[in-house]
């Protein structure tokens, strides 16, 4: 069991079991169970299923190694017809005035990171469209993790609920129209990536004798939205926290000896790692944001296919889907009750140390 503790109080728990399956938690009722799935024609593939919002859901990826670290890449479930991913891709034919539904009655969300981000008063390509979409979703995840870490901050201090959140703050930086417009290509260039596989009949990728880098670290796409809480260092070794929402830009295409790269923070919320300062960002964990991005595209496709032609939406062409590379496995089974447990035993394991800690006594934790 690995403890990672965050700036603001965030806890991230990791368990690997004898059958190499990981349970891994990341807050409350938060996380999920991975396990190997599937071999095909060399190229090994692992499900995790996730528990967030009270339910259960699976996704699939698929391992590769690059000099020697493991690298998990997202596999879309399934594809839409191409005809889809063009409109999607290429401009419509008149913009759209389209007004979210949390825009009219703000959810605490948008009320504390408000400052930060605005939605585009129009939009003339589903690109943009699906650009506030992620950004949406990230600020919303960033929101509950703080919340989170808020929770447990005061059970460790006093056993007592968390203060409420202020409704609002000030901010360094804001979500520029050209920063959201370099966003809005690289979700062009992913739908561009599932238009090509959407074209052919889903077949397993050629087994190959090397290790191929992974998508994070593609020297045609350098922009990442950060997808989760991130506790990194400046290159002059000062802590800082990246938390969802904000940008960083790679500047490297080849990792240290400790695998890490250096990135540029384009755009930060209050409290987070300055705008323009230089950080040392491990290239698993833009792999995960590089994961994460391509998932919340293809949620907010869905959302696209699902209201063609209402709510102020343009009438999508042919939303019919084909399989993706794997079949999606059901979820897991009691993942919830998994996490719990994680939690419980993350919970004495930690109170254990302070224990010996307190007492002098040395420990191996």
């Amino acid at each position: 069991m690995q403890i990672n503790h965050g700036l603001r109080g965030e806890r991230q728990i990791v368990t690997v079991r004898p059958d190499h399956s990981r349970v891994v938690s990341m807050g409350p009722h938060q996380g999920y169970l991975e396990r190997p799935y599937i071999a095909r024609n060399g190229q090994t593939y692992v499900q995790r299923t996730y528990w967030a919002g009270g339910r259960p859901y699976v996704r699939v990826y698929r391992s590769n190694y690059y000099r020697g670290v493991p690298y998990y890449g997202y596999v879309p479930p399934y594809y839409y017809h191409p005809r889809f991913y063009g409109w999607a891709y290429n401009p419509w034919r008149v913009p759209v005035y389209y007004r979210w539904a949390w825009y009219a009655a703000p959810p605490p969300w948008y009320s504390y990171y408000g400052g930060y981000f605005t939605p585009a008063p129009m939009y003339p390509t589903a690109a943009l469209w699906l650009t506030d979409f992620l950004l949406a979703e990230n600020l919303r995840l960033a929101y509950e993790a703080r919340r989170d870490a808020e929770a447990n901050a005061a059970a460790a201090q006093a056993n007592e609920p968390p203060p409420p959140a202020a409704e609002g703050q000030g901010y360094t930086s804001q979500i520029t129209p050209e920063l959201k417009q370099a966003i809005a290509e690289e979700v062009s260039a992913q739908l561009a990536a599932e238009q090509q596989g959407a074209s052919t009949t889903p077949q397993q990728p050629a087994a190959s004798s090397t290790e191929a880098p992974p998508g994070a670290l593609d020297p045609g796409r350098r922009l990442f939205v950060v997808s989760s809480n991130l506790t990194v260092s400046t290159i002059d070794g000062q802590d800082c926290e990246l938390t969802s929402g904000d940008i960083i830009t790679r500047l490297d295409d080849t990792p240290d000896n400790d695998n890490k790269v250096r990135v540029s923070v384009s755009s930060s919320k209050g409290g987070d790692c300055g705008v323009g300062s230089t950080l040392m960002v491990d290239v698993n964990d833009l792999q995960e944001m590089q994961n994460q991005f391509a998932e919340k595209i293809d949620s907010g496709l869905k959302t696209l296919a699902d209201n063609s032609g209402q709510g102020g939406l343009p009438p999508a062409p042919d939303t019919g889907t084909t399989a993706g590379e794997v079949p999606l496995p059901p979820p897991d089974a009691n993942v919830d009750n998994a996490l719990q447990a994680q939690q419980s035993e993350a919970d004495q394991t930690e109170k254990q140390v302070q224990q010996e800690a307190a007492q002098g006594e040395p420990n191996y934790y």
